[in-house]
């Protein structure tokens, strides 16, 4: 789990991303050029990915400071999670 400071900023990241999304759908009802809406929307995919990246970071940390027995599977699980993540 995230440490507070952690979770602070994902928190306030996601309300960004909420707010790059509400732009995007009046960008859409205003009928704007595709090409500056599918740029708005790149921005959130960067953005959302980020958040994941943070979450995955602060998870993996946890999992290697907290448990000093770390266990093989829980290793490969927690490398499955990255992999999964990446592709």
């Amino acid at each position: 789990m995230p440490t507070e400071d952690e979770k602070k900023k994902i928190v306030n990241r996601l309300k960004t991303i909420k707010g790059h999304i509400q732009g995007i759908e009046n960008m859409v009802v205003s009928d704007k050029c595709c090409d500056e809406i599918l740029v708005q929307i790149a921005a959130v995919k960067q953005s959302i990915h980020k958040v994941g990246l943070a979450i995955m970071e602060s998870h993996a940390s946890q999992c290697f400071i907290d448990d000093e027995q770390m266990d093989k599977a829980k290793m490969e699980e927690l490398i499955k999670m990255i992999f999964n993540y990446t592709k």
